[in-house]
């Protein structure tokens, strides 16, 4: 049988709306935006405080994975970087999650500084058919490398399922 898991989830919309009062402001997206075209190493090495949680009190910090999502980061090229934005942001997923009709596991963090969990994961489990939700506490966006065996059991879990 076919299962899906969207792992920091799918947001129907990210970008906010008058129907998507969750969603993040075009400022942020322009934000970001400038942030490529200024200094686009700089963006994604600052960026990897936030997308691990690395910016919380007590976080311990992991200059390691830092330095391997910066890597990961610029290996993208400006226009994947630049262009990707509006993809990610305004690009409105509802139709395509109502869709699912296979068994979804989806996993988020609530701590997740980069998607927020109310217009992500909380919104597309209402979305898919007969999804399960799982929540990580005070875990970041990037899951697979933080809480990772947590995460691999999960997975194994629901794909044996």
């Amino acid at each position: 049988m076919k299962k899906v898991v969207l792992v920091g989830a799918v947001p129907p919309l990210m970008l906010k709306t008058k129907g998507n009062p969750n969603g993040l402001p075009l400022e942020v997206f322009d934000g970001i935006r400038n942030s490529v075209v200024t200094d686009r190493s700089q963006f994604w090495l600052d960026l990897s405080m936030s997308f691990y949680g690395y910016n919380r009190p007590g976080a311990k910090i992991s200059e390691g994975v830092r330095q391997a999502f910066w890597r990961q980061g610029v290996l993208a090229g400006f226009p994947a970087s630049y262009f990707c934005v509006k993809a990610f942001s305004e690009t409105d997923q509802t139709d395509d999650l109502k869709k699912f009709d296979v068994p979804t596991l989806i996993i988020h963090g609530d701590d997740d500084q980069i998607v927020p969990i109310q217009a992500a994961a909380l919104a597309s489990s209402q979305l898919v058919k007969g999804a399960t939700l799982k929540i990580y506490k005070a875990a970041s966006h990037g899951l697979a490398t933080t809480p990772k065996g947590e995460l691999n059991n999960d997975l194994l879990a629901f794909v044996r399922s």
